[in-house]
């Protein structure tokens, strides 16, 4: 077989988020690094007669303490569902934290990751409906609510006129964004690219499908003890909201324009599990073969792992399946495993880039978060989950675990820039 044509190296020049556990990087960093939960009541929902009245909410994104060109005029805000404002806001920050990349026109991308679009705006607008009528229904819901109205904004914002796409593979697609923006820049069809997702399910109906789901944890009266990723005690993930966007562009541009690279995005792979809608195949097969296939992408070997931003959603079941995955890829290298899901929740379509920019924060750090929550790890499971404090880790590459419903398994690697 012919050996493989050498390709670009890519880099990360601009990080961006909204979580529940801050919104800049330097407060979304320390936050891991407390290892406290963001989980509380939601209160403001009315929530009395469900069985989830818990979640992560993005607190605290005041409009006035963004940078000039991040705020959004009112009129645009109001025309936007929170999942659309949230990714909105996260992209223009990581294209001002990468210094404002400039290329013509046609050759940026836009590639977003989001599981359900606008759910606040259709739970609205369906509740107009049934008291009012259709004459009460806003003639923008379809707009605002379309999977695509994120991408659609950023575009019209920086004025970009490449591809602005949306991926759609649940818990997994701001990850299958992220590698579909390598794949672009890698084969020089964009220049630069904004990558990330998106997502705002803490609504009524969302909590109440996923309550009756059996997916959710029900530890209403003690939010902040309810996500515990690996945990002996854990009954399921609690759900969050947020954004996360990276600028990706390639290493040689940067160098030329003098950014500071915060990593190398240097490996990506999906996988289907072709089983079952909801449930992980139980031996975590596909999740290790998304795994290995990121790790040979970028031209390394298990052993250069020094840590692993797990899935860890805190349902028994997936736990059990990506513990199984590491120690089928990992063998006796029992990489240090977090997941960041004990502090933010599960962010669902924006998860992935989230805790990417969580991995590119350990890896430059030298340290790797706790996982909140965690006090025991499940007897079998045989994995080394970091937890109770940051733990140092020497320099190396990092890989960042997302799997969806539907059975979808996407891994990242970053490595030192």
């Amino acid at each position: 077989m012919a050996p493989r044509p050498a390709r670009p190296e890519i880099a990360i020049t601009g990080l961006g988020v909204v979580s529940p556990a801050g919104s800049t990087p330097g407060d979304f960093w320390t936050a891991l690094r407390a290892g406290t939960s963001t989980a509380a009541a939601l209160d403001h929902l009315g929530l009395e007669r469900h069985r989830v009245r818990i979640g992560c909410r993005v607190r605290g994104l005041d409009q006035a303490a963004l940078a000039e060109a991040e705020r959004l005029p009112a009129k645009d805000a109001r025309r936007l569902d929170p999942f659309a404002h949230y990714g909105t806001l996260a992209a223009l920050a990581a294209h001002r934290d990468a210094g404002h990349p400039q290329a013509p026109p046609g050759r940026t991308a836009i590639i977003v990751g989001n599981a359900v679009g606008g759910r606040t705006t259709s739970d609205r607008e369906s509740a107009h409906y049934t008291s009012h009528g259709p004459a009460k229904v806003n003639p923008l819901m379809p707009l605002v609510t379309m999977p695509n109205a994120a991408a659609a904004q950023i575009a019209m914002r920086l004025d970009w006129h490449g591809p602005a796409l949306t991926i759609a593979t649940t818990c997994a697609s701001s990850a299958d964004a992220i590698g579909h923006a390598l794949l672009l820049l890698q084969t020089h069809r964009a220049d630069v690219v904004l990558a990330g997702g998106c997502e705002a399910t803490l609504t009524p109906v969302t909590l109440a499908g996923f309550g009756n789901l059996n997916a959710v944890s029900l530890r209403n009266d003690d939010p902040a003890r309810a996500s515990r990723p690996f945990d002996t005690d854990r009954d399921g993930f609690v759900m969050g909201e947020g954004a996360g966007f990276l600028v990706l562009e390639r290493l040689e541009d940067a160098r030329a324009r003098r950014a500071r690279p915060y990593a190398l995005l240097a490996g990506y792979a999906a996988t289907a599990d072709a089983h079952h809608l909801s449930m992980p195949r139980p031996d975590g097969s596909g999740a290790a073969d998304a795994m290995r296939a990121a790790i040979a992408d970028a031209g390394l070997t298990p052993g250069d792992i020094a840590h692993v931003n797990a899935h860890g959603t805190s349902t028994v079941h997936n736990d059990r399946a990506e513990a199984a995955a590491l120690r089928t890829v990992f063998g006796p290298h029992r990489v240090p495993v977090t997941s960041t899901k004990g502090v933010t929740g599960h962010l669902i379509g924006a998860a992935g880039a989230v805790e990417l920019i969580a991995a590119v924060q350990a890896m430059r750090c030298g340290e790797v978060p706790p996982t909140a929550n965690h006090e025991h790890t499940e007897p079998g499971l045989d994995i080394d989950v970091v937890h109770r404090a940051p733990r140092p880790v020497p320099t190396g590459a990092a890989l960042s675990n997302s799997f969806g419903f539907g059975g979808h398994n996407s891994s990242l690697v970053v490595t030192p820039a």
